[in-house]
């Protein structure tokens, strides 16, 4: 494998863990930005919903950028962006400034999230084997450390400013460096005497089973990040401090199968990996939704972990292969619905649990979950360049 490409992988890892630090960063803090500017409960979940739909915007203003600029220079720019406004979140004292900081995380997270798939996507297609759960395995890493860091924070009670700061500082020089080192896409090249391929076109018609599969796992996911925790205090009767573990533990699930993942893809193919984690996905949330008891929650929780989070990596790669000539606009696209299920996820099993019982709004979720089986059959478009044995399709450009 040329040194190159190693080098471009490497440096992806880097920026999907920096996001998943920032990122957790920031949601794990909200109570804490609450008090710090003296956000009403009626007003916070309007703050909370911007931040998701600019996020969509920004993943379409990509699209539309990335035809005139390559990927690696819009995540290059727009990641230390976001650690900027990570601190001006913490730094603040009026509320037209978190408003500000927010709607700019939004837009940021948009672009930053886009461009990093499109990069994974065109980078897995140069490798010809699936390396995109790995990227994804990084941001759970980097995930986790941020919530290690922001339990230190409230532990030590750091103020917003002083916990943020030093993680910019850090992060900041770390992705620059690296993103000397991002990896683009170049067309395949041509023999002479035979004409180009054409680029098919994004037809949302084709690309929509793929799009409602990224919305039904972030609905999962949002579920469990928003309620599992009161899920197991109100519900089951957990104690406080053990109803902070389902999480930890689904974060931890999602990295260890992420880190295998893609020895899977590899060896059975990316519809029977998604498969496989949409019915132990279904199968956590029935067991969460029956359980008797707080381990037993937690049991469910632990089957979310590892059934879930292959699905999102698997459906960006899907959405690659489904149009190579514009993998950049499908990703684009297909960004949006993270935020989709992320903004529709927590409103629908808050209103359900407090309309009928949040047993039985844990059934919404493994019902749509489970409804991914109907278009498994998208994931299986050009993967067979990608399994065991195939060789490698395209040259690549560093950005």
């Amino acid at each position: 494998m040329d040194a190159s490409l190693r080098h471009g992988r490497a440096s992806l890892a880097v920026s999907f863990f920096s996001q998943g630090v920032v990122f957790a960063l920031l949601v794990t803090r909200i109570p804490a930005i609450q008090d710090r500017y003296g956000i009403s409960d009626g007003l916070l979940p309007v703050f909370l919903a911007a931040v998701p739909i600019l996020a969509g915007a920004g993943s379409v203003a990509t699209e539309h950028l990335v035809k005139r600029v390559r990927p690696s220079v819009v995540l290059r720019w727009v990641q230390p962006l976001v650690a900027l406004v990570l601190v001006a979140a913490g730094s603040g004292n009026a509320m037209w400034q978190i408003a500000v900081a927010l709607g700019l995380f939004g837009i940021c997270v948009g672009g930053l999230d886009a461009s990093m798939n499109m990069l994974g996507v065109s980078l897995q297609r140069t490798y010809g084997r699936s390396i995109m759960l790995g990227f994804h395995a990084a941001y759970s890493l980097g995930g986790i450390t941020g919530a290690s860091l922001a339990w230190a924070g409230a532990h030590w009670h750091l103020s917003l400013a002083v916990l943020y700061a030093p993680v910019a500082v850090v992060l900041i020089p770390l992705v620059l460096m690296a993103s000397r080192w991002y990896v683009d896409q170049r067309p395949e090249p041509v023999a002479e005497g035979v004409a180009a391929p054409v680029a098919t076109p994004v037809v949302m018609r084709l690309l929509l089973p793929l799009c409602l599969v990224m919305a039904f796992a972030y609905i999962g996911d949002s579920t469990v990040s928003n309620w599992s925790a009161k899920y197991l205090q109100d519900t089951l009767g957990s104690s406080e401090q053990l109803s902070t573990v389902p999480y930890n533990i689904y974060m931890v699930t999602t990295l260890l199968g992420r880190a295998a993942g893609d020895l899977g893809v590899r060896r059975f193919g990316g519809a029977a990996v998604v498969r496989a984690g949409t019915v132990l996905a279904a199968v956590g949330f029935g067991v969460v939704a029956v359980a008797p008891g707080p381990w037993a929650g937690m049991l469910g929780f632990t089957l979310l972990g590892f059934g879930l989070c292959v699905i999102v990596p698997t459906t960006f790669a899907a959405a690659g292969r489904l149009f190579p000539g514009a993998s950049d606009t499908a990703i684009a696209r297909l960004n949006i619905f993270n935020y989709v299920g992320f903004l529709i996820g927590a409103p629908l099993v808050g209103a359900i649990g407090d309309a009928w019982s949040y047993r039985g709004a844990m059934l919404i979720p493994m019902v749509l979950v489970l409804a991914t089986l109907l278009y498994a059959k998208s994931f299986d478009t050009g993967e067979a360049r990608y399994r065991v044995g195939h060789e490698r399709p395209r040259t690549a450009d560093v950005g």
